[in-house]
């Protein structure tokens, strides 16, 4: 029979419900068996002054840029691709020897910040093994980009006969081709012809759209640069994408900043939006309220170190709660865990705290006073910076505290 254990804390945060005050939470091996309201039943460990929640879902980084923080600068929205060629630029620098450590550096980091759950974009899917033995779930999307036809045969060549497609107990595979100005239509259609999740970088930048319907701008001066300029190859626009896209199963758009809000989505299709990285360049508002109100599934992530301090996805949440004080706590928890994971394609065991599901949850310190709605509480400026413990399949997981 399964160990069974009984935590409580100041407060609990289902998402699957209200916060319960000195609510139970019962863990019966690697599974939650039940989630009680105070008193009735009685705990095993009181973790005290903590909000447990379920555990975070990053629905978007890239991991093999952890070595560029604070390298390359984010710019105004008006020379986005003079960052572009930083990246570019800093990747033609790296080794394979170089990229591992990359990834195991943002690893560590993703671990230690209560993290249970991330969608990470992967040139030439280099994470997939460093996941494979990690105490968290992945869904790792291999990173295509080109325009020519050559560049689909041997894609096509690399992946039959991979580990793509495959799941593991924690760790599934995907495709990501990456942008509308960095892939052509045909290696799009080849990428949806794979019946795969899929991570596509979307209205990200100011000038995408000019690309698109002109054929002009500065992404054509980047792409005559990286010697791929091919305007006849080029998809025609964001809806086509869109449209190509709604059969598919579980396809997420990176950041969309610059999507109108009356875009149609399916319920299959899923926007990140990734709000320090979003502040960092400059961009307007994001219309991810406008979506959120439409019924749009919308959840968060980290992007890069290249454009992001660190890999903390509740301290995304707490920079929208800073800059958007009137949005409502439960929407801002439910996008950093059970959205992301349903964007992902793993709620059927993470993202809330519900019997049955996996025994995944973070103990998040909250400051020593009181609040009208707890929400304000974990997402609050005066939060301590003490150290979260994380319980990943009914186990204490030693690096995050």
């Amino acid at each position: 029979m399964a160990e069974t254990r009984t935590f409580t804390a100041r407060w609990v945060f289902p998402v699957a419900g209200p916060p319960l005050e000195r609510g139970t939470l019962t863990v019966a091996g690697n599974a939650i068996a039940d989630v009680d309201a105070h008193g009735v039943c009685s705990a095993d460990a009181d973790l005290g002054n903590v909000a447990i929640i379920p555990g975070l879902v990053n629905a978007h980084t890239h991991l093999d840029l952890s070595g560029a923080r604070g390298l390359i600068p984010p710019t105004d929205p008006e020379h986005f691709t003079d960052w572009l060629r930083g990246v570019i630029a800093y990747r033609r620098t790296r080794t394979d020897a170089t990229v591992d450590d990359d990834i195991q550096g943002g690893l560590a980091e993703i671990l230690h910040t209560g993290t249970t759950l991330v969608g990470d974009i992967a040139y030439a899917g280099r994470s997939f093994s460093h996941f494979l033995n990690a105490s968290l779930r992945s869904v790792v999307f291999c990173e295509l980009t080109g325009f020519s036809s050559q560049r689909i045969n041997e894609l096509s060549r690399s992946l039959v006969g991979s580990d793509w497609g495959m799941r593991t107990e924690y760790t599934s595979s995907g495709l990501s081709p990456h942008a509308p100005y960095s892939v052509s239509a045909e290696l799009l259609e080849y990428a949806i012809s794979r019946a795969e999740p899929l991570a596509i970088h979307l209205a990200e930048s100011l000038h995408e759209a000019e690309l698109l319907s002109s054929r002009t701008g500065p992404f054509v001066e980047l792409l005559q640069w990286i010697g791929i300029w091919d305007q006849a190859r080029l998809v025609e626009s964001a809806d086509w994408i869109m449209n190509k896209t709604t059969q598919t199963n579980n396809v997420v758009f990176a950041h969309c900043n610059y999507l109108s809000p009356d875009t149609p989505f399916t319920s299959n299709q899923s926007i990140v939006y990734c709000p320090r990285t979003h502040a960092a360049f400059g961009h307007p508002p994001h219309p991810f309220r406008e979506f959120l109100n439409r019924g749009v599934r919308v959840c968060l992530g980290t992007d890069s170190l290249a454009s992001n301090p660190d890999l903390d996805v509740l301290a995304e949440a707490r920079f929208v709660h800073e800059r958007y004080p009137d949005f409502p706590g439960g929407t801002l928890l439910r996008m950093v865990t059970l959205s992301g994971a349903q964007a992902l394609g793993w709620a059927d065991e993470v993202g809330s705290l519900e019997p049955g599901k996996s025994a995944d949850f973070v103990a998040v310190p909250l400051p020593d006073r009181d609040a009208a709605d707890p929400h304000e509480l974990l997402f609050a400026a005066d939060a301590p910076d003490a150290p979260r413990r994380t319980l990943f399949r009914g186990e204490w997981r030693g690096s995050s505290g």
